[in-house]
C-alpha cells in the first residue's frame, strides 16, 4: 500500500499547480522538502500566516495542501479559512494533523472536538474522514482534483475492516446490512464500531454498518435509508456532539420528515481525559465492547457482564 506522503508525491510531480505547505508539522511529509523543492512551505508555527498564504498561491491558480495540528488549523485560523479561503471558495486543502482522540496524549487545548462543525459551516468546504490510511490514499486524488476548498481529519492507522466500494466524493460505504440497528461511524472509530457490530450480532441483533468517510457533502440516500430500514441509529464521533455527524444526522432526517430512535454516542459538555489512546477510549466509552453495551442498553436489551461498565459520555 501506498503511503499518503509517496501519493501526494506522486500528485504534485503530476500536477505542477499542487504546493505542499506546513506550519512545523513534518510528521507524514519529512520526504517532500527535498523533493518539491519551492514548491514546499514551512511557514513556521504560525497557522494564520499558512492559510493566508495558501489563499493567495490559491488566487494565483496554485493547489495548497496545508499540514497542521487540526485543533490549531480549524481554530486559531478560523477566521482565515472562513475569510480568506471560503468566501472565494478556494480549493485550499487542509490535512488536520491528531483530530479527536488522536490526540490521545493532549489536553484540552490540543484536542480538535469541534473541527467538523467548525470547518462544515463554511460554505463550499468539503470534509472528509477517511477510516484508515489506504482510505486517506484512495481519496486524496478526488479531493485534490475538487474546485472546492476541503478539510481532511489525517489518519495513518492501518486498515481494520475490508472496504466493500471504492471511494466517491458523497457517497457511504455499506460494510454490513441489517435492519434492528444501524451503527453510523468515521474515522479511525469505525474499526471499533466494527467490533461492536460484531458483539451485537453474537447476541442475535442484526446490525447495518456504515463508514461515513465523507461528512460534507453526506449521502443523504444513505442516512434516510437506514432510518427508514432501522429500529436505532446509532452515530459514533470523536467530537462534541453538538456540531457533528449527530447534528447532520438530526438535520438530514428532519429535513426529509423521516423519524427514528437515534442514539448519539459523542462527547458532550466536557474534554476527554488525556491518556494512551486505549486508555482513552476505554474511559469515555468507545472500545467495540463498551460501544455494544451501550447499543443493548438502549434497545432494552441485556448486556452481558463482558460488555457492563460502560461510561455515559
Amino acid at each position: 500500500m501506498k503511503s499518503y506522503e509517496d501519493t501526494l508525491l506522486e500528485l504534485a510531480l503530476a500536477d505542477p499547480r499542487i504546493v505542499v505547505m506546513t506550519a512545523e508539522n513534518r510528521a507524514a511529509i519529512r520526504a517532500l522538502p527535498e523533493r518539491l523543492g519551492e514548491r514546499f512551505i514551512d511557514v513556521g508555527i504560525a497557522e494564520q500566516t499558512l492559510v493566508g498564504a495558501a489563499a493567495g498561491l490559491a488566487l494565483a491558480g496554485r493547489i495548497p495542501v496545508c499540514h497542521a495540528l487540526a485543533t490549531f488549523l480549524t481554530l486559531r485560523a478560523f477566521e482565515f479559512v472562513r475569510t480568506d479561503v471560503g468566501i472565494g471558495r478556494l480549493p485550499v486543502k487542509l490535512v488536520g494533523a491528531v483530530p479527536g482522540f488522536l490526540s490521545d496524549g493532549n489536553g484540552p487545548t490540543h484536542q480538535a472536538l469541534e473541527d467538523i462543525s467548525l470547518m462544515r459551516g463554511i460554505p463550499g468546504m468539503q470534509v472528509f474522514c477517511p477510516s484508515d490510511a489506504a482510505e486517506l490514499v484512495e481519496m486524496l486524488p478526488a479531493v485534490l482534483a475538487s474546485p472546492e476548498p476541503a478539510y481532511v481529519r489525517y489518519n495513518a492507522a492501518p486498515p481494520a475492516v475490508a472496504h466493500r466500494a471504492p471511494f466517491v466524493v458523497g457517497q457511504a460505504e455499506t460494510l454490513a446490512e441489517g435492519s434492528d440497528v444501524t451503527l453510523l461511524a468515521f474515522g479511525f472509530l469505525l474499526a471499533h464500531a466494527a467490533r461492536a457490530a460484531e458483539l451485537l450480532e453474537a447476541r442475535g441483533v442484526r446490525v447495518r454498518l456504515v463508514n461515513l468517510r465523507t461528512l460534507k457533502p453526506i449521502d443523504e440516500a444513505a442516512l434516510v435509508r437506514a432510518a427508514r430500514e432501522s429500529r436505532l441509529l446509532v452515530t459514533i464521533e470523536d467530537h462534541f456532539r453538538v456540531g457533528g455527524l449527530y447534528s447532520i444526522v438530526a438535520e438530514t432526517l428532519l429535513a426529509r420528515g423521516v423519524t427514528v430512535a437515534t442514539l448519539p454516542i459523542a462527547l458532550e459538555a466536557r474534554w476527554f481525559r488525556p491518556g494512551l489512546l486505549p486508555a482513552v477510549l476505554e474511559h469515555e466509552g468507545f472500545t467495540g465492547e463498551k460501544l455494544a453495551a451501550r447499543v443493548l442498553t438502549a434497545l432494552d436489551l441485556p448486556a452481558p457482564a463482558e460488555l457492563a461498565g460502560t461510561r455515559r459520555t
